[in-house]
């Protein structure tokens, strides 16, 4: 499913704008990362497109229909979002939740049918969670409770898939399988965009990179026309080095830092 954001511009109550004149275009079968500095505005653009915010200027289309038209429901059975943090209100457990994300597709109150326990059986097997289905969310680690989100909205069965730092919990190995789940649902078909904040996992598993400065998009293109020092100097007034690893030919950023001047006396 095509996502086509068209000069869309957004502030909070009338102050300065947090987005302006952002265009960008993501297709199916295709992930794009949004990476950028804190306050950069990629968490406002991905909610924007959720449809949990409304832009002040723009549009945003989901498919062929502008998202304007569409009610929740209906944005929900076709788009996804794993966000950093989600608060649970109650004491739910693990397969509890990842039901939520059958609720678009059978309502509230609906009884689940053969199709949505496979759905929430295929999630939970993905994410890595099926050993945690009878336990409370709320007795969980941060990581763990990421890859139930993330079950949960594999559960969901989008059309495309919104991810704000979905990394940041997890450790190395589910980091890993993580981005691996995500590529796999870009392979079949899936819409996928994800702000993060690693540039080295960005550049090793998207096919595009948007890189955000100060509400703006200044430039979007394969991982290795994006990472280069004078883009990452220009966005994050940072200095870096920018390499491939000579076996798998994958990009890596790592920052420049300089080594402390010891004194002698």
């Amino acid at each position: 499913m095509r996502i086509f954001v068209d000069r869309v511009s957004f502030s909070y109550n009338g102050s300065p704008l947090v987005l302006e004149g952002i265009d960008l275009e993501v297709n199916g079968s295709e992930f794009v990362a949004l990476i950028g500095p804190n306050g950069a505005g990629k968490s406002t653009l991905l909610k924007i497109i959720s449809g949990v915010l409304r832009p002040s200027d723009g549009n945003v289309q989901l498919g062929d229909s502008s998202i304007g038209t569409l009610s929740v429901r209906q944005i929900a059975q076709c788009l996804a979002m794993v966000e950093q943090e989600r608060p649970i209100g109650f004491d739910f457990t693990v397969r509890e939740v990842v039901a939520m994300g059958r609720t678009p597709h059978r309502g509230r109150f609906a009884r689940e049918t053969p199709k949505d326990r496979g759905a929430i059986e295929r999630a939970m097997t993905l994410a890595d969670v099926v050993n945690l289905e009878d336990r409370s969310i709320r007795a969980l680690s941060g990581g763990e409770r990421q890859r139930v989100f993330l079950a949960m909205a594999l559960a969901q069965e989008p059309k495309a898939l919104l991810l704000d730092e979905p990394t940041t919990h997890l450790d190395l190995r589910h980091q890993v399988q993580f981005m691996s789940i995500v590529q796999e649902r870009a392979k079949e078909g899936a819409t996928v965009l994800m702000a993060i904040h690693d540039l080295t996992l960005a550049a090793q598993t998207t096919d595009r990179i948007a890189l955000m400065h100060q509400g703006r998009i200044i430039v979007t293109g394969p991982p290795t026309d994006v990472l280069t020092r004078r883009h990452i100097r220009q966005a994050f007034d940072l200095d870096v080095i920018v390499g491939s690893d000579p076996d798998t030919s994958l990009t890596y950023v790592l920052p420049s830092i300089p080594k402390p001047n010891h004194k002698t006396s």
